[in-house]
């Protein structure tokens, strides 16, 4: 199986907040903005794996200050890593403010797709190749917050997850 970069799969999503977007405060439901990271994220794992896949696991997401009605929010999506038949997403949100113009980041997600076949069952996707510096430090973070993932989950056992040793002992034992 081929390998990809992240850049092959990133997803650009842009909205603008209408007023059935928002609550009586005028700021966006923060369901809203989960559901336009959910479909933005799942394009992206889509786009890697050519697969169909499922939210796994919504693993992180940061809120920032509310985001307002007319504010155009911006999503961008990338794989961070490719594991067996999961894909971490991070996806970077981005507020402008129609008015003045100005973009600033909001917050950001990461969200974990499976892969499956037409019977529901998992699949295996290409592996990733990280290029920017950005991308290898993501790439890196991913197996970490695997590793802690799985050690939450009871299914692997803390001796075993040698990222996460690398950070805390000094000799990785």
């Amino acid at each position: 199986m081929k390998t990809k970069t992240p850049k092959e799969s990133t997803t650009v999503t842009t909205k603008i907040v209408l007023p059935n977007d928002t609550n009586p405060h005028g700021n966006l439901f923060g369901g809203q903005l989960l559901g336009w990271m959910d479909v933005t994220a799942a394009i992206t794992a889509q786009r890697h794996s050519r697969r169909v896949v499922v939210t796994a696991s919504v693993n992180s997401v940061s809120f920032g200050s509310p985001i307002r009605e007319s504010d155009v929010v911006t999503l961008e999506a990338n794989i961070s890593r490719a594991f067996n038949s999961s894909m971490e997403i991070i996806i970077d949100v981005y507020v402008e403010n129609q008015v003045s113009g100005v973009r600033k980041k909001h917050n950001e997600a990461i969200y974990t797709f499976v892969a499956v076949d037409q019977n529901g069952g998992t699949i295996t996707v290409p592996q990733l190749v990280p290029e920017t510096e950005e991308e290898k430090e993501r790439y890196d973070g991913a197996l970490r917050r695997k590793q802690l993932s799985l050690i939450l989950a009871d299914k692997m056992k803390p001796e075993d997850a040698t990222e996460l040793k690398r950070l805390f002992l000094p000799d990785g034992e």
